[in-house]
């Protein structure tokens, strides 16, 4: 009887149809397989689970054992005074701010605790403890040195000479560690923002002291009984967030640069067309490069590729998901095989011999999907493990990394010869340009001796960029997949926004070719065309993974101290928007970016809209403290208009609206002009 009511209840449920679920034609043909397969996936569920309406407005409240309280909006929505309570007497307003400060909590937790785990693998490197990770960029670890107040020389005999590089090194490390809980004072990296910046966050009280406490603060003011004030909690909500970007992320960054080396621009190939059907097919997905940059190191060994043509592959086939994926393409070229909804795809492709999961954006459905194939799925991290019995656990630590690497590696060749499944790759990938940074982008403006952001800046000011746009964020199965990415960034690059990006857009952008030199001339107004194709970058330089947003902030502040654009990130011709969002990250990479002074768009839904007054907080008022705010458009090409319409508004009050007349410049000319 259980089993019939259970065949029952899936010959009821609904499928996906994958023309409406995606724009992706590998994820539409991976949707039909499983289908024809009785394989549900994340498509086919949220065609069977619809959201809470209530719960996706910010206005239900499940703090304490009286709730849940929910305080849906009247029908044809507030007049007059707002009279709706909780059982507490909480109101929508503080219903909504604690709900969303707890996603800024969810979010810089989850990356802050990323920057935190990469900076004890560091400190473990500086102390000698772990012989298989060391220092690769020395360059670097001196840059980011004086940030925390650490001399990289010092006097000897009347004259400076260089610290010993070791010294340095376990000087910074243990200053990086410090910041996630230190007593007094405020974090290091904060200094790095424009001076402007700075000082609004010092008059608004919202610079952040450590990083844990900022998070642990929310986590009692959102307490029952505790903080009432939607303005008060916001402000919280703020600290921890700037904490996030200016901090945890900032710190997994620069950390991970030093260690595994700073990224230049890669050519390498994006989509699940990059799988190999002769090849031991062996997946990373997940967040930490710490671990990712060992398998690599381990699977490119001679001993490991001639152990799988031992088995019967060609060779070893590394890709990645998410930003595991990202982090591994910006470093060594390895191709990204899917962004976060196509997790499952690649399992059902039937090719994928091993998928080794980190944390973040693991759907714990992989392991059910990985249960119909032969494929192992290996988790890694001590709080990221799954209860499904057919889950490997292997337990990664620094100190015996390549040993953990080779057994994950081994583990996957070894399954080679199980497939029991026919093998069905798609055939669709794309050439990606990845691995821009701060770094590359000045060297690729001016070379090595004349690198600045000034030729960037120049572009701006005469017309040719008419400005910035940062896209980032996640895929959400209550979108059609890589719809909102794709057509926000079209329409943005065809009115001669450049755009910076990360994470699972960037993935996106490269599925759609939109990664190479060549889309410029393909997608690009003229000004923007003219000016990818004289420095030969694409228009969307893909910045890395999510946490790397902090380079965005970076290179927004070197804007700024280029000159000619204002004294703050408010003052750029800059937008910010993450059109398929679904994480408590993105809501707090979306508040470090308004509270540093950008406008940003979010697409899908903003938890916020129950709450009228709260939400007019967050859209208005918020500019006048800091500059940006925060803004919500589903349609993807209005979201982009929106963002344009902000970027001429910023060059209009900068007096760089109309157009300059080109000039021809004598030596004599350019003489006085640096003069």
């Amino acid at each position: 009887m259980a089993e019939e009511k259970k065949a029952k209840a899936v010959k009821a449920a609904k499928l996906a149809d994958p023309i409406k679920a995606s724009i992706d034609k590998a994820t539409q043909e991976m949707i039909v397989r499983a289908q024809e397969l009785g394989i549900d996936t994340v498509f086919d569920r949220a065609e069977n689970m619809k959201p809470c309406n209530i719960g996706m407005q910010g206005i239900c409240c499940k703090n304490c054992s009286m709730g849940p309280c929910r305080l849906p909006l009247p029908k044809g929505g507030i007049e007059g005074e707002d009279t709706r309570k909780s059982l507490c007497g909480a109101t929508a307003n503080t219903i909504a701010a604690r709900n969303f400060i707890r996603m800024v909590a969810g979010g810089a937790a989850a990356h802050s605790d990323h920057g935190r785990c990469v900076a004890e693998v560091f400190l473990s490197v500086a102390r000698k403890e772990s012989k298989d990770y060391q220092i690769k960029d020395t360059d670097k670890l001196l840059s980011i040195a004086p940030y925390f107040d650490v001399a990289v020389t010092v006097e000897v005999d009347g004259e400076e000479v260089d610290r010993d590089i070791d010294e340095i090194a376990l000087e910074v490390a243990e200053k990086a560690m410090n910041e996630w809980g230190k007593a007094e004072g405020e974090l290091y990296y904060l200094k790095r923002a424009p001076e402007a910046l700075y000082e609004k966050w010092k008059k608004q009280g919202v610079l952040p002291r450590n990083i844990d406490r900022e998070i642990v603060e929310i986590m009692h003011r959102t307490h029952i009984g505790v903080d009432q004030d939607y303005k008060n909690l916001i402000k919280q909500g703020t600290r921890a967030a700037i904490a996030d970007g200016w901090g945890g992320s900032m710190l997994a960054t620069d950390l991970q640069d030093v260690l595994f080396g700073t990224p230049y621009p890669v050519q390498s190939e994006a989509n699940l067309g990059v799988m190999k059907e002769d090849h031991v097919n062996l997946i990373l997905h997940g967040h930490e490069p710490v671990l990712s940059e060992m398998v690599v190191a381990a699977a490119q060994t001679p001993e490991m590729v001639e152990y799988a043509k031992s088995k019967g592959a060609k060779g070893i086939q590394l890709s990645g998901i998410c930003c595991t994926a990202n982090e591994i393409l910006q470093r060594h070229g390895i191709p990204t095989a899917a962004t976060f909804l196509q997790q499952e795809m690649a399992i059902i492709t039937g090719a994928c011999d091993a998928m080794v999961v980190d944390i973040q954006c693991i759907m714990q459905n992989v392991a059910n999907v990985a249960n119909c194939f032969h494929t192992k799925l290996i988790t890694t991290h001590p709080i990221a493990r799954m209860e499904q019995e057919n889950v490997i656990h292997i337990e990664f630590d620094e100190h015996h990394a390549m040993e953990d690497a080779t057994k994950i590696v081994k583990l996957a060749i070894d399954n080679f010869e199980n497939r029991r499944a026919e093998v069905m790759i798609p055939r669709h990938k794309n050439t990606q340009i990845a691995g821009f940074g701060v770094e590359s982008v000045e060297y690729h403006l001016g070379g090595s001796f004349r690198g600045s952001y000034y030729t960037l800046n120049d572009n701006i000011i005469n017309g040719r960029i008419r400005g910035i746009a940062g896209v980032v964020g996640c895929n959400n199965a209550r979108t059609r997949h890589n719809e909102g990415h794709i057509e926000v960034v079209k329409e943005l690059i065809k009115n001669d926004v450049i755009v910076l990006t990360t994470g699972c857009n960037g993935i996106a952008c490269a599925m759609e070719g939109l990664l190479t030199p060549e889309a410029a001339s393909v997608y690009c107004g003229p000004g923007l065309a003219e000016v990818c194709e004289t420095v030969g970058i694409p228009p969307v330089l893909h910045l890395g993974s999510c946490v790397d947003n902090s380079r965005i902030l970076l290179a927004a502040a070197e804007v700024v101290k280029a000159g000619g654009l204002g004294k703050d990130i408010s003052d750029l011709p800059a937008a910010g928007s993450a059109p398929e969002w679904m994480s408590e990250k993105a809501i707090s990479i979306g508040h470090y970016f308004v509270v540093s002074g950008v406008y940003t768009v979010f697409g899908y839904t903003l938890p916020t809209s129950g709450a009228p007054v709260f939400h007019d907080y967050l859209s208005k008022e918020l500019e006048n403290l800091y500059g940006g705010m925060w803004d919500l458009e589903v349609d993807p090409i209005k979201h982009a208009q929106k963002m344009i319409a902000h970027i001429d508004k910023k060059r209009k009050a900068l007096g760089i609206d109309r157009a300059r007349e080109r000039v021809l410049m004598d030596m004599a000319s350019r003489q006085a002009l640096e003069a």
